[in-house]
């Protein structure tokens, strides 16, 4: 099944908000990162290894373990693109899950489908669902499942109020919330060396590597522009949500945060 995202609003035309360092109308920021997204797609799970070193799948093994996926379980994966925290959550559930990708951006939804297929993960597996849908206007009923993850998508989306909003939404009482992003190094001594590689590594290996080197200047400086961790923390808690923590990873590089749906 696949469903349209949702276009921006007619005020959002008098509004700014920031793409990375750079100031844009509010309704631009959807297509620029579609943009993004549309250029690294086919070596996007390729970068995330290089760019971290394979570290990226010991934090996602972690979001995995405090989700703990069971049979049954329905759960969308929000800008899940490539599909590799939805492949996760069926090899922990046995397959028995039932796990719905929803990316705003058809380009990563199509990427990680034919990497499925080649690697013939979707054969006979009626478990798995794709949706082109945007964060802030989910195409899913209210209350109707059990778990919400994000993973290195919320800092992408143009008024994650409004995506917070809709997680809560869509999530019954009792449902589990959690994403995993980057986040802000709480080691002081580690925090230049971790912007050096950010603006000038990053960037040369997306040159290199994915052929784009604008797109990882923003990634860098996106990751500067997300909520630190206790701004997120206030943030669900404004969306309604309980039991909100958080849960640094290497020093604050990334960071897991949790909520419940009351």
């Amino acid at each position: 099944m696949v469903r349209p995202m949702n276009e921006p609003g007619p005020n959002d035309a008098q509004q700014t908000t920031h793409f990375g360092y750079t100031d844009v109308p509010v309704a631009e920021k959807t297509a620029r990162v579609r943009e993004v997204f549309d250029s690294v797609a086919g070596r996007y799970d390729l970068m995330n290894d290089l760019m971290s070193g394979g570290v990226h799948r010991i934090w996602k093994s972690v979001l995995i373990d405090q989700l703990n996926p069971q049979p049954g379980m329905a759960v969308v994966d929000v800008a899940g693109g490539t599909g590799d925290i939805a492949r996760r959550i069926l090899a922990r559930s046995n397959g028995e899950a039932r796990v719905t990708i929803c990316d705003i951006n058809a380009s990563m939804l199509t990427a990680g489908r034919n990497r499925s297929i080649d690697r013939g993960e979707l054969a006979g597996n009626s478990a798995l669902d794709l949706v082109c849908g945007n964060a802030e206007e989910l195409p899913f009923a209210d209350a109707s499942l059990d778990a919400y993850t994000i993973a290195f998508g919320l800092r992408n989306v143009t008024h994650i109020d409004k995506a917070l909003a809709e997680a809560r939404r869509v999530l019954r009482p009792g449902g589990h919330f959690l994403c995993l992003e980057f986040s802000r190094v709480v080691v002081p001594m580690l925090a230049p060396l971790y912007d050096r590689y950010s603006f000038s590594v990053l960037p040369k290996l997306g040159a290199l590597v994915a052929r784009d080197r604008e797109s990882y200047v923003y990634l860098a400086e996106s990751i500067r522009k997300f909520p630190p961790q206790e701004e997120l923390v206030a943030m669900l808690h404004g969306a309604n949500f309980g039991q909100v923590s958080y849960r640094n990873l290497s020093a604050g590089i990334a960071a897991i945060h949790s909520a419940w749906r009351i």
